[in-house]
């Protein structure tokens, strides 16, 4: 049935008019099944009501806060005719709700499935910083931690931390023998705020409005949405969880000279503490800067991109928040990453469905790629997804209607993000951090260069990727043949990237990617049959074409001579009239 929509107490639209049918609902069970992601954490957020029932007058208390901040905002905004600035003042609200909230902006800022444009764009600006706590605090914190007097540990340890955020803080310090050290402290009070309101959020999405909303919109119990990002919240809690991640981008990138990761200290890192390595360098946005370090701009945005598509599509574990204050360039040019609480495992069924994706939308099958929202968890199972395929070619088109070689994933996200006001999308927590991530990439790119195309700087190693590995060199057919036939316009697009490529990566890289295809396509014999089976009907059918075009010349000048194929008006064998 056809749903009303609703408004918030701001009076900002939160959801759409849509006119789809009511979609299967989509449990937490289903989400656990189609995440197809490792647990990491054993406490699931749906079980943390347990935990506060332990202080009920400690929830009831926060919930009061929250109520009354959202009173406040209620009745700021009542006059106030302008999106914007409600949704600035809505952002100011959630970052003085603490954690929690600023986290809960943060995602919604990737959502459009949940807010308009205007208010996403808002929240972007929301930052996750803080009030330092205490020197003392911080200190008594450490000694808990570590059991021993900070003195038998650290040579140095400043009063002051380098940067503070709702969740925690970060001093730079120096252990004895002199290896300089980042120590990450938790704030004092953050798990325990963080988990009720969670059980707040929780107990609000149960709501039978909620309820009705997440069934007749997205097609999934809101609940589920929260529990998403309420396990991401608790990992970002644990640091002996980050040190894990952090362990495994280590081991991801060992041995790559462009990449910096930093290395733990196991025997100082708890759930609270974190110890690990230096990195000394600078905002990967500091021109002035990087120059100084003699670091070229676009060998290092190649780095970065090539980086960044490694953790997507090779590793399946990427940094899920790569903002400028998390990504470094290093004197010696190469890109660094820190903090690491906020990752996302992507499954090998959902890296292959993300290839396909890509593949159906450069082949312009539309029902495919509608098919590929259900297989990637954007649309329920069982949804009727017919009304979703011409609104998928219509958008598509219009995204890249300047060419290919311009895609932008700002502008595409921007078209599609007018699909989920339109159609029972719901975009998983994963995925939203996938875009926020790319878009964030893309960003950073942008600012070093303004003429940044992602698809030139990704040639390299996508091509690499597409030519070498099994998993991706088994599409190359699905790329370069179309309906059975060549298509010899692809093949001009991927020449003319590689050529652009080759520009930025050099011959000899380009020349040896050219090689790796060719070993690709020459040591599958099914391959070369494929190849050269739609090369041949692609040839068949230019030359049909220019055989009718010539016929449909010659009948203009000469009468009764008819196109091939198609018996004369007296009878006589197609082909020259001789009457």
């Amino acid at each position: 049935g056809r749903v009303d929509g609703a408004t918030s107490a701001m009076g900002m639209k939160l959801w759409p008019v849509s006119p789809w049918k009511r979609s299967p609902l989509l449990s937490y069970e289903a989400l656990e099944s189609e995440r197809g992601m490792c647990k990491v954490n054993p406490r699931s957020p749906r079980r943390i009501a347990d935990v506060v029932r332990q202080d009920p007058l400690g929830v009831v208390r926060r919930a009061g806060v929250i109520t009354n901040q959202a009173v406040r905002l209620a009745i700021a905004t009542r006059d106030v005719e302008d999106e914007r600035t409600k949704a600035a003042m809505l952002r100011d609200a959630l970052a003085q709700l603490g954690p929690c909230f600023v986290k809960v902006g943060q995602a919604l800022a990737n959502r459009p499935d949940v807010l308009p444009p205007v208010a996403m764009e808002e929240l972007t600006r929301l930052m996750d910083q803080a009030e330092p706590f205490q020197r003392q605090t911080a200190r008594d914190i450490v000694l808990k931690e570590l059991g021993k007097p900070l003195e038998d540990v650290f040579e140095k340890f400043p009063d002051e931390p380098v940067a503070a955020a709702s969740i925690g803080q970060v001093y730079r310090a120096k252990l004895i023998g002199g290896a300089e050290v980042a120590v990450k402290v938790q704030r004092p009070g953050a798990k325990d705020l963080v988990e009720k309101d969670l059980a707040l959020l929780r107990w609000i999405a149960g709501s039978p409005p909620a309820k009705k909303y997440g069934r007749e919109n997205l097609g999934c119990d809101l609940q589920v949405i929260v529990d998403e990002f309420g396990e991401t919240l608790l990992e970002e809690l644990d640091y002996e969880q980050e040190a894990n991640n952090m362990r495994d981008f280590g081991n991801n990138f060992k041995g790559d000279p462009n990449v910096a990761v930093p290395f733990v200290y196991p025997e100082y890192t708890t759930e609270r503490l974190l110890v690990m390595s230096w990195l000394d360098g600078v905002r990967c946005t500091d021109l002035d800067a990087m120059r100084g370090f003699r670091i070229n701009i676009d060998e290092f945005i190649q780095r970065g991109v090539a980086s960044g598509l490694r953790q997507l599509l090779e590793f399946g574990l990427f940094h899920g928040d790569p903002h400028p204050g998390n990504v470094f360039a290093m004197p010696d040019g190469r890109i660094g990453y820190v903090d690491f609480g906020n990752v996302v495992e992507i499954s090998q069924t959902n890296k292959e469905a993300l290839l396909d994706a890509v593949i159906h939308a450069m082949n312009e099958d539309y029902e495919e790629m509608a098919r590929d929202f259900v297989r990637l968890g954007f649309i329920a199972e069982g949804t009727d997804i017919r009304p979703l395929v011409p609104a998928l070619q219509s958008t598509w088109r219009e995204s890249v209607g300047s060419g290919i070689a311009d895609f932008s994933f700002r502008d595409v996200t921007n078209k599609f993000s007018a699909l989920v006001y339109l159609f029972p999308i719901r975009i998983p927590a994963r995925f939203a951090l996938v875009i926020r991530t790319l878009l964030t990439q893309e960003g950073i790119c942008l600012t070093l260069n303004p003429q940044f195309r992602f698809l030139e700087a990704a040639y390299p190693y996508t091509a690499k990727r597409l030519l070498s590995d099994p998993l991706y060199s088994s599409r190359l057919c699905q790329i370069l043949i179309k309906g059975g036939v060549f298509d010899w316009e692809r093949l001009h697009t991927l020449v003319l990237l590689s050529m652009q490529g080759a520009r930025k990566s050099g011959f000899w890289v380009w020349a040896s990617t050219m090689l790796d295809g060719v070993k690709v396509v020459f040591n599958d014999p099914r391959t070369v049959r494929d190849i050269a089976l739609a090369m041949l009907r692609s040839l068949r059918l230019a030359f049909r074409g220019m055989a009718s075009a010539w016929w449909a010349f010659l009948r203009g000048q000469r009468p009764g001579v008819e196109p091939l194929g198609v018996p004369t008006t007296h009878g006589a064998t197609p082909g020259y009239s001789l009457a």
